[in-house]
């Protein structure tokens, strides 16, 4: 049988072509959109009412972005290849981050706050009090993560790949953002009022805080050694700009760089601008919606006290606000440039799922002044207990989310 032809050109030989055209141009506007976040910054910097802050965040931002979606640095995928597939490699991206983010925040707090020993604590530092209300959000938080299939900050590099499930956690978590609102008063009276605020560097000093801190991290580094898949042998590779940028777009990033990077983004963050976190400016929005509608009044004392991803009544974009775009259309930029962008398959049961994991990771964030980024990786990189028993809350949520089969 002969080959059909259209205007003397194969059909068969059409489709390729069409692929190859289609990937050029999402390459192109991958770039374009990765050298916008630049231009964006720039001029962000003069304009009025943001300033240096905002552009730092934005870059900031984008930069977590490109790092989290090229190492899949989501701490749901991590903690449920480690509990259903017993494969700790991606642990070791975390344990790699706190352990880079330990060494810069005492780097940054020595200049800050030179004299740990005072009573005071460092400034903005996500350092909270520790209670059963933290632990019960953290539960919460890590059950809502099973549910909608990736915590806050992966629901926001995920928008960049196409997650269609993203947006309807999203809009879950502000919703679950009220509902904490709603519930602080009575919480904050009975146990958060009166809980520990325990920061290391206070008892052992900045030297003895870190040793401590990376002992930890060696230690649970060597058990976990027993869950990590060997590395199948390669063949000596020929360096070049090709194969450069194959590693750097196409291929997953090694764990350890991809932590090492989040750490130092952490530090550059906090000196900079402020500690990581991705939910002040999503629950700053829940509440300011709230205030405006008269509902608040008399609910949230004590709040504004700590320090955290606390939201606050705000009708502008805060610097958290860049950030958390800036992540999105990172990581939406780098996707395209490797051509992978698609849109998920989209379900009733999908979306509805995702809603409802977002209103608990949404109310978990809220009680627990940050999720996973916040709470969890900036608060024990600046060596807070509050931020190891968040960590310990959120892997038993997951935990018990993944033997309950909520994530299928």
């Amino acid at each position: 049988m002969s080959e059909t032809t259209v205007g003397g050109g194969s059909v068969a030989g059409a489709a390729p072509i069409a692929r190859a055209t289609a990937g050029q141009a999402a390459r192109f506007i991958g770039l374009l959109v990765l050298v916008g976040l630049i231009a964006a910054a720039y001029a962000l910097h003069d304009a009025p009412g943001q300033g240096a802050r905002a552009s730092l965040s934005l870059l900031i931002g984008a930069a977590l972005g490109v790092v989290f979606q090229r190492g899949r640095f989501c701490f749901f995928c991590i903690a449920r290849d480690f509990i259903e597939h017993h494969n700790s490699s991606g642990l070791y991206a975390v344990l790699a981050a706190l352990a880079v983010g330990g060494v810069g925040y005492a780097i940054v707090f020595g200049a800050f706050l030179p004299n740990a020993f005072t009573g005071r604590l460092p400034p903005e530092a996500h350092i909270g009090p520790v209670s059963w209300v933290l632990a019960a959000a953290g539960v919460a938080f890590g059950i809502g993560m099973a549910l909608s299939g990736a915590c806050i900050s992966g629901h926001l590099y995920r928008l960049g790949e196409g997650y269609t499930r993203a947006p309807f956690a999203l809009l879950g978590s502000l919703v679950g953002f009220g509902l904490g609102f709603f519930t602080w008063q009575g919480v904050y009276v009975a146990a958060i009022a009166r809980a520990p605020i325990v920061w290391l560097p206070a008892w052992l000093g900045y030297g003895g805080a870190l040793a401590a801190h990376l002992a930890v991290l060696t230690a649970l580094a060597l058990l976990l050694l027993r869950r990590l898949p060997p590395t199948p042998a390669r063949e000596p590779e020929t360096l070049t700009l090709r194969r450069i940028g194959d590693k750097l777009i196409n291929q997953r990033w090694n764990p350890l760089v991809t932590g090492g990077l989040v750490g130092v983004i952490g530090t550059i963050a906090y000196l900079r601008v402020e500690p990581l976190g991705v939910t002040s400016q999503l629950s700053s929005l829940t509440r300011t919606v709230l205030d405006q509608m008269g509902w608040l009044a008399g609910r949230l004392n004590g709040l504004d006290s700590f320090a955290g991803c606390a939201a606050q009544v705000t009708q502008t974009i805060t610097e958290n606000g860049w950030l958390i775009g800036g992540m999105a259309a990172g990581s939406f930029g780098v996707v395209l440039l490797a051509n992978r962008f698609q849109l998920s398959r989209l379900t009733v049961s999908g979306a509805l799922t995702a809603l409802l994991g977002g209103v608990f990771m949404g109310w978990g964030a809220m009680l627990a002044l940050g999720c996973t980024v916040g709470t969890l990786l900036s608060g024990i990189s600046a060596f807070a207990l509050s931020g190891w028993v968040f960590a310990a809350a959120v892997f038993a949520g997951v935990w018990l989310g993944l033997k309950l089969r909520l994530a299928r």
